[in-house]
Parts: structure tokens; C-alpha cells; sequence
């Protein structure tokens, strides 16, 4: 059986997730869709469209949607489901677990790789996040867990942009950009969202791309990019599957309170989720890599949300490409270097106070 993808939306509080959701529930898209809702949640699906007081875990749609909330852990309920598939009780083609409004996702994204019965029925696609404009400052500046959701997402999607002022937005804008630089930002009004730009975004691929801003990797500064300004926008190319409408296209560097600390700038706000890439043309003793990856994985694991690389490894023909998760790192090759491609290894980190320092100084002692 062919693995279900799963997708994984987080978001802040009052930020559109269950309406974003009802849309794919209701819309007539043709998808048979599961959706997991965490019960502990503050704001489940409404009852107008699910009977909560019934004992039935598992509720299906007349689009052919099922609901199902969790009453176990998220485990037994996906093996619940994948069992139910493969019997033929249930038909879906994927699954959507919407977390509650203050919820982590790492522990979620993790169940996908740590549990083999798991991994071999599922495979998770990506991590969504619903920023509301208009509360995103002040959630930001008070909850740890609202600027994680953001550090984990593979896709941003912004609502309620037209209640703050451009201004206002283009600041969050650049904000959001500068904790997580991998994920492209959507402005939404609900439902303007297609499904090309909600499933099958392939942000856990180990795929050669690092989908930073490309703009914002040419930049020539050696070696390090200081806390740097990544564009909203830059990723379109890196995600052909994605229509970027709605993006601010100003260049975050030009504005002053953007500019990386230590170059007589400084920001509005200084988060504890930040970003960093490495980036080198000399390549990597692979011993020596792995030594320090895995003493930084086991020391700050829990504070680092995402990371990836695109590396030249010593006497390998072909890219390493790995990415990471928490403590869970996994590895593989890539396609081959193309005949007159610069061999250069570019990393990013997503973490929450990750001693950069340690890092860069770490990682350039592993190169050859």
C-alpha cells in the first residue's frame, strides 16, 4: 500500500486553523481526506459540523472526509486509521492532524519517524502555520510555543492581513522571515488557500534543494551569514508547485531595523527562534562532520526545530543531504555534482538560543 501522506497544522490561537480546515472538509475537491483533530484542543471543528456528543471516535463526511479525534495517543489513532484502510472500513488518500492552539509540533512530527508502524503506513508531508496578523506581535513576544509553531513550519500562511496596516505587516513579514527563512509566507483571507498550496508541499523531502531564499545565499559574505534579512518571497522558485499572490516583494535589507545585529542595527525584537546558515567551499571530512553533529544533536536537540543541509563531503561524487528534526537527524545522498557546479555546502539551522558560535566554529573545524 502506497504511504498516506500526512500533514501536520499548527497555529496560533484564533488564527483561522479551524476555518482553514471546515474549507477542506467541505469543499467539494474530490480528496477523501482524515482529519485528526487533538481533542485537548481549545477550539475544535464546530459542532455544526461535528456531532461531538456522540461515542464514535471515527465520523464520516458525506464529501467522504472522516473526522476522527484523538481520545488515545496520536500513535494508536494513525494505526487505527492505516488498519481501517487496509481492511477497506475506511477510504481516504490522506491525513491532516490539526494541533491545539499552544501545541508543540516537534513530539507530533517525531511520532512520524520514531515508531516504525507509523513510518511504514504514513509519511509526513509538511508542517503548516497560521499566523494572525493581528495578534501575531503580541503572541509572539509572549509565547515561546508561537514562535516554535513558526520555527517548525515548512509553509507560513498569514491571515488576517488586511486588519493591520502594511506597515504592520511587512514588519511581521520580515520577523517571521528571520526565524524561519525556509518557509514561504502566505497572506490568506480564508478560504482563498488552494490545496495545491496546503498538501503535498514535500517539506520533509530530502531533496538536493535547500529551500532558503536564494537571493539571500548569494549574498558574499564568507563563510557566515550574521541573524540575516531573508526575503518573504525568495522561495517561489524552490517550490514550483507554489503560486506566491499576496507576497510583499521589498527587500527586507534595506530597512535599517532589519539589519543583522552587530552592524550598528539593531532589531525591534530580538526572538529566541533564529536562523543561521553555514556555507562553505571547502569540503567536509565526513569522521569529523558526524562527530559534531552528533555531540550538538544530543546537547541541544531539544532546542533546535529544524535544520538541513546540502553538503560536499570529502571523496563523495554525489551531494549528502540531511535534515533534522529535534534530536532526529537522517542522511542520504543526492544527485551527482553537476560537471561545473561550485561545490559549496550550505546548512541552515532553526533553533531557539542555539549557541551559534559553537556551531560555525564547530562545523568549520570539520571541513577537510
Amino acid at each position: 500500500m502506497a504511504l498516506i501522506p500526512a500533514t501536520i497544522l499548527t497555529g496560533f490561537l484564533g488564527a483561522g486553523k479551524t476555518t482553514l480546515l471546515k474549507r477542506v472538509l467541505t469543499e467539494a475537491h474530490g480528496q477523501k481526506i482524515a482529519i485528526i483533530e487533538n481533542e485537548f484542543g481549545e477550539e475544535n471543528i464546530d459542532n455544526d459540523i461535528l456531532v461531538s456528543d456522540t461515542n464514535e471516535q471515527i465520523i464520516q463526511m458525506s464529501n467522504g472526509c472522516i473526522c476522527c479525534t484523538i481520545r488515545e495517543d496520536l500513535r494508536t489513532t494513525l494505526q487505527t486509521l492505516a488498519a481501517k484502510k487496509r481492511k477497506g472500513e475506511l477510504d481516504f488518500e490522506r491525513v491532516v492532524i490539526e494541533t491545539t492552539g499552544l501545541a508543540d509540533p516537534g513530539p507530533v512530527a517525531q511520532t512520524f519517524f520514531m515508531d516504525d508502524e507509523i513510518a511504514e503506513s504514513f509519511l509526513l508531508d509538511a508542517i503548516l502555520t497560521l499566523v494572525d496578523a493581528k495578534h501575531a506581535a503580541q503572541q509572539l513576544n509572549d509565547r515561546q510555543e508561537a514562535r516554535r509553531q513558526v520555527g517548525f513550519a515548512d509553509q507560513i500562511f498569514i491571515s488576517k492581513a488586511d486588519l493591520v496596516a502594511p506597515s504592520e505587516l511587512e514588519a511581521l513579514q520580515h520577523r517571521l522571515a528571520h526565524m524561519n527563512p525556509r518557509a514561504p509566507q502566505k497572506v490568506v483571507h480564508f478560504g482563498e488557500v488552494s490545496l495545491a498550496e496546503v498538501f503535498d508541499l514535500r517539506g520533509f523531502n530530502l531533496n538536493a534543494k535547500l529551500d532558503i531564499d536564494p537571493d539571500f545565499l548569494k549574498e558574499e559574505v564568507p563563510h557566515v551569514h550574521d541573524e540575516h534579512c531573508g526575503h518573504a518571497h525568495g522561495q517561489a522558485d524552490e517550490h514550483e508547485h507554489h503560486d506566491h499572490e499576496g507576497h510583499e516583494h521589498g527587500d527586507p535589507c534595506n530597512h535599517p531595523s532589519h539589519q543583522a545585529e552587530g552592524h550598528g542595527h539593531h532589531h525591534h525584537f530580538d526572538d529566541d527562534v533564529k536562523s543561521f546558515v553555514f556555507k562553505s567551499d571547502r569540503p567536509f571530512d565526513p569522521a569529523k562532520l558526524e562527530d559534531f553533529l552528533g555531540a550538538i544533536v544530543n546537547v541541544y536537540g531539544p532546542r533546535m526545530l529544524r535544520y538541513k543541509g546540502v553538503l560536499n563531503m570529502k571523496g563523495a561524487e554525489r551531494k549528502v543531504i540531511f535534515q533534522g528534526v529535534h534530536q532526529l537527524m537522517g542522511s542520504d545522498l543526492g544527485p551527482v555534482w553537476a560537471e561545473n557546479e561550485p561545490k559549496v555546502s550550505k546548512m541552515v539551522f532553526i533553533g531557539i538560543d542555539l549557541p551559534k558560535d559553537i556551531l560555525l566554529q564547530g562545523l568549520e573545524q570539520s571541513l577537510v
